[in-house]
């Protein structure tokens, strides 16, 4: 449908609100007796029960307002209702909720994002919200919540994140601690709970500068009887499992191997599984018999509107671990009841049941899962893949479109790193992507006019992050190896740069790398790429240099005339034992400057801990970039 034709929504403030619930629930039970009228009756052919996981045959829903008043057997509703549909070809299943997902990966504002996942099945999700809250904490909860108070049919039940700043050693727009997480907890009935606790080496050890901040965030969850989650990569041998497990971190979904799953899933933590690992790891608990998959959902975590116009959403997580030979019912039950029952979201949504909310995903095939139709909030939104829905017009103020906090212009001398004087070598520290060693590694390199130079023979390029927060641009820099390109006077910038989002600048050329910044902080965030020394794509990131406010499409054919033009660019390539990481364009930089578990030295912008940003965040202990 053209944008202009798709009906406008209309300002609904349905968020989950106390007293605005006990008036729904009462018309709801007047409704499912007869005593008031619903306003539609969907009827289908089947409908999954994903309580008992049995199929129904020919019966009916029966909706009031947004909510679902009755389901039974076709003709069993006892009283009057304005609409009537009928289905007979068609199986209905809950809408597929998110368990843990990071809406801004997909780079779309809200709003958008509902336009692009709900013809693929996915009503509701459990947003971690600890990117956006490390660019503007403050108004964290207003920008996940605003677009459901105009009207857009997606459920987004935002979880503020521990990791805001990830560790000690950052610094930047938002802080949360025990008291923010109090506020949030009681501000907001959509709130369930405490995003993905990632800094595991802060939980355990009390000496950690960010001891008392992570266990005052996990008091005031539990305070309010929310659901702590958990990150658990790298933690693989028993002692750290139980441990994790015992401080009362509820799930995991960065488990890797089979044994690591088995082992996280057998101590009590809620498994959710990624794409990347699921057929493995399907295969390894089937082969286990596991009798009881409620404690396992699917999550996509991170996915771009690209990668899910290609592959889908949460269907395609679905489709993925039946291929896997998962039972189909079984499949559907982890993307729907499990990972509502985890959130404790189950009174909402998760199952086609009264009061909850009448999300109905409507399949022509199940075993394929081939979705049809969608409805949300009671109403079709979708028709095959086209969403029909409203999308809420929202002019996103300048909190959220002024982000990139760059008074001045960065220079070409911003990225040199001096030599001491009369050194012909100097050595330097190097880490590659995905740096899990405990040790960094050491070369010499060769100085020019004062300055120690990049080693192209040996794939060592300069890497950078650039502060975007104080206005002062602060800027740390380095060598890293195997990643950027290897053409002269080119360079690539981001501002999506997990966790804390910080500008990063790879580049064979220091002018290449301050072209780059500058052309980013013009578009307030997202992607630049300067190649052979002339700015040839960008890619607008306007929303928090994180997302941007059009549809998926529209920002897709944006990345790939960028895709396009990095082809023209010869890429420096290393293997590392990091999955995901491909030759070609380094699009996987944007999670390499990750500062949580198994990351050990890492570089970060130039802070009071840590003035040239290279530091162990596991110990805290740093070290010069060139000696």
């Amino acid at each position: 449908m053209d944008d202009s034709a798709r009906p406008a929504a209309l300002p609904v403030d349905d968020l989950i609100e106390a007293g605005r619930e006990v008036r729904i629930r009462q018309d709801l039970a007047l409704t499912a007796l007869g005593k008031r009228p619903a306003d539609k009756i969907l009827r289908v052919g089947r409908l999954l029960d994903v309580h008992s996981r049995t199929w129904r045959d020919d019966w009916e829903i029966a909706i009031k307002g947004r909510r679902i008043a009755f389901v039974g057997p076709a003709g069993s509703y006892p009283g009057e209702a304005a609409e009537r549909f009928r289905e007979p070809r068609l199986a209905a299943i809950p809408g597929f909720g998110e368990v843990h997902k990071h809406i801004e990966s997909s780079h779309l504002t809200p709003e958008w994002e509902a336009a692009l996942v709900l013809p693929r099945g996915n009503t509701w999700t459990c947003e971690a919200s600890h990117e956006f809250s490390n660019v503007n904490g403050a108004h964290n909860l207003e920008f996940w919540l605003e677009a459901r108070k105009r009207g857009s049919p997606l459920k987004i039940f935002p979880l503020p994140g521990s990791a805001v700043p990830p560790t000690a050693y950052e610094w930047g727009g938002g802080y949360f601690g025990y008291d923010e997480q109090k506020s949030f907890m009681a501000e907001s009935l959509m709130v369930p709970g405490l995003d993905e606790v990632m800094d595991w080496p802060a939980v355990w050890n009390p000496d950690n500068p960010s001891y008392q901040r992570l266990w005052g965030m996990i008091e005031a969850t539990f305070a309010a009887r929310g659901v702590v989650e958990g990150h658990a990569s790298g933690l693989r041998d028993l002692p750290s499992i139980n441990a994790f497990a015992a401080a009362g971190l509820a799930s995991d979904h960065e488990a890797q191997t089979p044994e690591e799953t088995w082992d996280k899933l057998t101590r009590g933590l809620f498994i959710e599984l990624r794409i990347y690992a699921m057929p493995e790891i399907i295969k390894y608990l089937l082969e286990k018999n596991l009798p009881d998959w409620s404690q396992i959902a699917f999550t996509t975590d991170d996915r771009s509107a690209s990668h899910t116009l290609k592959l889908g959403a949460s269907d395609y997580n679905v489709r993925l671990a039946v291929e896997s030979g998962l039972q189909p019912e079984i499949a559907i039950q982890c993307a729907t009841i499990n990972p509502a029952r985890h959130m404790r979201l189950t009174p909402f949504v998760g199952s086609l049941a009264p009061g909850r909310y009448a999300d109905v995903v409507l399949l022509s095939d199940v075993p394929s899962l081939k979705i049809e139709k969608v409805w949300a909030d009671g109403a079709q939104v979708s028709e095959g893949a086209n969403y029909i829905g409203p999308v809420p017009r929202i002019a996103w103020p300048g909190w959220a479109t002024n982000t990139i906090n760059v008074k001045r212009k960065v220079t070409a001398a911003d990225f040199a790193l001096k030599a001491a004087p009369g050194r012909a070598t100097m050595k330097a520290a190097v880490i590659r992507p995905f740096h899990w060693h405990p040790d960094f590694y050491t070369m010499e390199l060769p100085v020019r006019d004062g300055e120690v130079q990049r080693l192209p023979s040996e794939a060592i390029t300069k890497f950078a992050i650039v502060d975007r927060f104080s206005g002062e641009a602060k800027i740390s820099k380095m060598f890293w190896r195997g990643c950027g390109p290897a053409t002269p006077e080119t360079a690539l910038a981001c501002s999506v740069g997990h966790d804390k989002h910080n500008i990063w600048v790879v580049g064979s050329s220091d002018e290449a790398m301050a072209a780059a910044v500058n052309a980013l902080v013009e578009t307030q965030g997202g992607w630049a790429l300067v190649r052979e020394g002339k700015l040839a794509a960008t890619v607008r990131f306007e929303i928090g240099g994180l997302m941007s406010c059009r549809p998926a499409e529209e920002l897709d054919a944006e990345m790939q005339r960028l895709y396009k033009e990095a082809e023209k660019v010869e890429w420096m390539y290393e293997p590392t034992f990091r999955p995901r990481w491909h030759p070609g364009f380094p699009e996987r930089l944007m999670f390499a400057t990750l500062t949580c578990a198994p990351w050990t030295w890492v570089l970060v912008a130039p802070c009071e801990q840590a003035p040239d940003g290279f530091v162990n965040v596991q110990t805290g202990e740093t070290h010069p970039v060139v000696w």
